[in-house]
């Protein structure tokens, strides 16, 4: 039987992926939060998880590292869809992808007119596209955390980043001022393993599916 290897991130996701793989009889040999190994087996033999940044979750699905992935819609976004099927919605890991601004900044006033503004974010592609379709002329700063910090020091006048309470911003006196997109996760998967190991992939497939139906429902 076909080995079936899946890349999750820690984190989130992990945790509201994890009671999705449990109901369909997938459950770690290892709490992965706390183990230190990088692949780790489970209740079904044929099938092992493999811990990621979330970041490197698409590129190892499209290299056929791992034959499926759990990816929020925000990597993918970045990383590109080319080479990667992305068969199901799995309704998990729900936020949304905002601009944000210092409160009292003029916003709606700066797109009017026009102004250059500097965006800080680490979704460049997902925010270049996103301002470019409405024509505005901005400068794109890449950070790789505390995004909120950016405005508050001059370095930016707005930041793109994924807002689930908002509780973060108004800690920060900062404030939503346009949501681009809604967000969730995605079962991702290699589009060789669907082919040469659909014996094994496709009840899977089916089993996460049902799962993600139930809890969603």
């Amino acid at each position: 039987m076909a080995r079936i290897a899946i890349a999750l991130s820690k984190g989130r996701i992990l945790a509201e992926t994890l009671p999705l793989l449990a109901a369909a009889g997938i459950v770690p040999d290892e709490d992965p939060d706390t183990s230190r190994k990088l692949i780790i087996g489970t209740s079904r033999p044929d099938v092992a998880l493999v811990l990621l940044r979330a970041s490197d979750v698409p590129t190892y699905v499209e290299y056929g590292a791992a034959d499926l992935g759990v990816a929020g819609k925000d990597v993918l976004l970045e990383h590109g869809s080319d080479g990667i099927y992305q068969p199901l919605d799995l309704g998990i890991g729900r936020c949304r992808l905002s601009v944000a601004t210092q409160r009292g900044y003029d916003w709606a006033g700066s797109v009017q007119r026009g102004a250059r503004i500097r965006v800080a974010t680490k979704y460049v592609k997902t925010a270049r596209e996103h301002f470019a379709s409405k024509g505005m002329h901005v400068d794109l700063i890449k950070l790789y955390g505390s995004m909120e910090l950016a405005p508050l020091v001059g370095l930016a006048d707005a930041i793109v980043d994924l807002i689930s309470t908002g509780n973060t911003l108004k800690a920060n006196d900062l404030v939503e001022v346009e949501t681009i997109m809604p967000i969730s996760s995605r079962l991702i998967a290699n589009p060789a393993a669907l082919k040469l190991k659909r014996d094994t992939v496709k009840p899977l497939l089916d089993a996460l599916g049902a799962a993600a139906l139930a809890k969603a429902a």
